[in-house]
C-alpha cells in the first residue's frame, strides 16, 4: 500500500492567516494517520490574475507551474478557506484557475485536480466561521472532478478561538480538526490500496 500524499494550505495570503493555522492542525492529523503532507502558503506562489491572453503570450507563469507540480504529486488536498464577501478568496480561485490549465495538447483536462479527494474547512471572525464560502468551494472543487469529503468544520469567532501560536483554545475543536485530517488520510489509503 502506498503512502497517501496530501497538499495542505490556507486560502488566504495574509501572513497571520487563521486558515493557514487550522490547515496546519488538519495536516497534523493527516500525518498522525500515516500520510505524507506537504504544507505550503499560497503567498509563496505569487501569480498574476488568470488571463488567457497572458497565458497565450507567455505560457504558464513560473510560480503557477511550481504550484501545479505540487498538485500533480498529491493524492489529496486539505484546503482551509476563509470567506471573503460570502465566497472564496480571489487568491484561492486564481490558484485553482491556473492549476487547472493544461500546458500541452496531450495533457489530460484538469490533470492536476480531477480524481483527487479533498477536505475543506474554514475559520472566520464572524459567527458562521466561513461556512458560506465553503458552500462555494465545495461546488467549485466538485465541478473540477474532486471528491470533497462530506465532513467539514467552520470555526467562528476566530480571534478568540485561535491563539497566536496557531493552536485552538477549545481542545474539542482541535480534536475535530485533527480527525478531519486523519479521515482524509484513511480515505486515501483505501483508495490507493
Amino acid at each position: 500500500m502506498s503512502t497517501p500524499r496530501i497538499l495542505a494550505f490556507g486560502g488566504s495570503l495574509r501572513r497571520d492567516s487563521f486558515n493557514q493555522k487550522i490547515a496546519a492542525i488538519a495536516a497534523e492529523g493527516a500525518r498522525d494517520a500515516g500520510a505524507e503532507v506537504t504544507f505550503i502558503a499560497l503567498r509563496d506562489f505569487p501569480m498574476p490574475i488568470f488571463d488567457q491572453d497572458l497565458e497565450a503570450a507567455n505560457g504558464m507563469p513560473a510560480e503557477a507551474k511550481k504550484l501545479k507540480e505540487l498538485f500533480l504529486k498529491a493524492d489529496g488536498l486539505i484546503i482551509a478557506s476563509p470567506e471573503y464577501n460570502s465566497s472564496v478568496t480571489a487568491a484561492l480561485k486564481n490558484a485553482i484557475d491556473w492549476v487547472s490549465r493544461a500546458e500541452s495538447d496531450d495533457e489530460p483536462s484538469l490533470a492536476a485536480l480531477s480524481g483527487k479527494t479533498a477536505l475543506i474547512l474554514s475559520a472566520s471572525p464572524g459567527g458562521l466561521g466561513g461556512l458560506r464560502g465553503l458552500v462555494h468551494l465545495r461546488a467549485i472543487l466538485g465541478n473540477l472532478g474532486i471528491t470533497v469529503l462530506p465532513d467539514q468544520i467552520a470555526i467562528p469567532s476566530a480571534y478568540d478561538a485561535i491563539k497566536a501560536d496557531g493552536s485552538l483554545t477549545d481542545p474539542k475543536q482541535t480534536a475535530q480538526v485533527k480527525k478531519l485530517g486523519s479521515t482524509l488520510a484513511n480515505q486515501l489509503k483505501k483508495l490507493l490500496a
